[in-house]
This record gives structure tokens, sequence and C-alpha cells, in this order.
């Protein structure tokens, strides 16, 4: 498999993860009104906007979001060189497949950063400049368990729980499958080289010694 087939991966994640953000940003209404439910209460998709990092987590602060962008910016190509650093290191399929992931995913959500500000027009309200302040849509929402604690528990009874609250989008997935893969398998991608085996050193010096006696 040559390298540039790793890359096609990555343009495939960019492709599926601009396509689903502009079919939302297009066709659906923002928040709970213009939820649709894909799989009754557990599956929906849930238009937002996260002026911050992956999975709905946010960091309210303008010089914050320019460096993020920034970060994002900078991890995308040398993630880009990584995976052909590793290409030409000989590095396992999976481990080069997982990295194509993360950098669709990563340039996904750079793209939205950088330009979605400008073109959709959805940098947040007091930002110095359209460009590098956009929000990322997110819509994938898995609210597996929804409901109240029971009134008899101490502290919590009655409280309202909402069990994987995140809202997410295909890039932030994407990362996350390919960073759980590489833990998964990092000791088949990452082998550790054996540097002396110390038992067989010192029985080879042991037989050694022992022909040689026994010439003698």
């Amino acid at each position: 498999m040559k390298v540039y087939k790793y890359y096609l991966i990555a343009i495939l994640i960019i492709i599926i993860d601009q396509t689903s953000k502009l079919l939302v940003y297009y066709n659906m209404e923002m928040g709970p009104i213009g939820e649709i439910r894909v799989m009754g209460d557990w599956f929906r998709l849930h238009y937002l906007l996260n002026p911050g990092m992956a999975f709905g987590l946010r960091w309210d602060n303008e010089y914050g979001k320019l460096a993020l962008t920034f970060f994002r910016l900078i991890a995308m190509v040398g993630i880009g060189f990584y995976v052909y650093h590793l290409f030409k290191k000989g590095a396992k399929t999976g481990l080069l497949i997982s990295m194509a992931l993360i950098l669709g995913g990563a340039v996904g959500n750079v793209i939205d950063s950088t330009f979605y500000g400008v073109f959709l027009n959805n940098a947040p309200m007091g930002s110095s400049t359209p460009w590098f302040h956009g929000q990322v849509i997110d819509m994938l929402f898995f609210p597996i368990l929804d409901g109240f604690f029971p009134d008899w528990l101490p502290f919590v009874g009655g409280e309202h729980y909402l069990f994987f609250s995140p809202v997410f989008n295909i890039a932030d997935s994407s990362i996350f499958i390919g960073v759980v893969i590489i833990l998964l398998f990092q000791k088949r991608f990452f082998p550790k080289k054996q540097e002396y085996d110390a038992p067989e050193t010192v029985n080879d010096a042991a037989e050694e010694e022992s022909n040689s006696k026994i010439v003698d």
C-alpha cells in the first residue's frame, strides 16, 4: 500500500465530515427545536456550534480560541509529516490507517475554525476577526441514559442526569477512533527491541568454556 493511499483515507474523512456539517448548516435549526431523532431517544442529530475543543468542550476566551486554532494548524501539518515518516520506517498498516483517521479529523475541524467564521459567518460575537475564529459544527448526540435519580438517594435524589452529554461530529469521531486503535494495539504497533539477552549470553559463554576443556 503506497503512502498516498493513507492520505486518501484522510481526504475521505474530510469530505464526509464537511458534507455532514454543511448539510446540517443548511437544513437544520440550531438547538432542541431542530433536533432529529435518528434512533429513538438515544441517537439524535442536534445542531450546535462549538467555539472550543472536541466533544463540546469549550474555551471561552478569544485569545484561547486563536491559540487553539493555530495549535490545530501546527498539529495538522505535524501529523501529515508523521504519516509519511511512519510509512518510510515501515510502520504497520493499522498504525498508518489510525494516523490517517486522526489526520482527517484534525483537518476537518481546522477547516471550521479557520474558514467558517468568514464563509458561514458563525464567529462568536466580539471576535476581533472572523478568520481563525470560526465555530465548529457539531451534530452527533447520544444521550444513552436520560432520567432522574430516585428520590431516596442522598444528595442527588430527584435530580436530572444525562449519561454522555457531549455533542460531536465526524471529525471528532475519526480522531477518537484513531487514538483508541493505537492505544489498543500499541504493543503491536510499537514493538520494543530486545537490547540483550543475559541468560543466553551466560549459557553460550559456559558452553564455549566447556568445549574448550574437552578439547584440551
